[in-house]
């Protein structure tokens, strides 16, 4: 979708929304803290600002964030389990202003923390940032897949391949899919100024491999090891990127 002015300022708004509600919770989550307490604090956030949660509902989605935990890989609800001593918290949320959308996830590491666990989040926060690189009007939308995979796979770590990122804009979910694997698919995809796109690497400790529940939404690495998740909303020019969630 080509947003026109009007939208692209909206969206602004819905984005700036969504990342100062990100600092706010990765200050709020602690050992202890009850996760529906973090998503009734963010449902009252973003309607005290105006917007409208777009995760709630969603799909059937009962929170306006999901909150996966440790092996949880995305769509974790906000239930009344308690954050303990070294778990790897992921919060991905979004919203909406006017009918424009904003998403974004942040990987939050709490307490004792692995080694391993600690490289893993790096690795998946700086796997956005080398999707991005050079990326600008006129570009294959494959350029995003390959550089995180090529990135990733330095490392050992492996790039979720069951979920992707998306388009946005009046919707929370558009066309085109973005993979963060190298796809010939994608490379028949060109990308257009003006264009909004949600790039979220999501990273597995082991393999690629997920285990998804249609009923719940959840999904889990299918090996039980941790998984890292790090998004943003970013508009495409015809002189690169701008990261409107940052």
């Amino acid at each position: 979708m080509i947003l026109s002015e009007m939208q692209i300022e909206n969206m602004r708004i819905a984005c700036k929304v969504v990342r100062d509600l990100h600092l706010e919770l990765e200050h709020m989550c602690k050992v202890g803290v009850k996760l529906k307490d973090l998503d009734s604090y963010a449902e009252m956030y973003i309607r005290s600002h105006n917007c409208k949660p777009n995760f709630k509902n969603y799909g059937g989605f009962p929170g306006s964030v999901c909150i996966s935990l440790n092996d949880e890989v995305v769509h974790g609800k906000p239930d009344n389990r308690i954050i303990q001593n070294g778990d790897v918290v992921k919060f991905d949320l979004g919203c909406s202003y006017n009918g424009i959308h904003a998403d974004a996830a942040r990987t939050v590491l709490v307490g004792d923390v692995s080694e391993n666990a600690r490289k893993l989040a790096e690795v998946t926060k700086q796997s956005f940032f080398e999707g991005i690189k050079g990326l600008k009007a006129g570009c294959s939308l494959n350029q995003i897949g390959y550089n995180v995979e090529k990135y990733v796979n330095r490392f050992g770590f492996s790039v979720v391949r069951d979920m992707c990122g998306h388009g946005i804009g009046t919707k929370l979910h558009m066309s085109p899919e973005v993979l963060n694997y190298d796809s010939p698919r994608s490379s028949r995809v060109i990308l257009k100024a003006n264009e909004a796109l949600a790039i979220e690497p999501m990273v597995n400790e082991f393999g690629y491999e997920v285990d998804y529940n249609p009923r719940t939404l959840l999904c889990k690495t299918s090996d039980g090891g941790l998984s890292c998740h790090y998004e943003n909303t970013v508009l495409i020019t015809d002189e690169g990127v701008e990261i409107l969630t940052l």
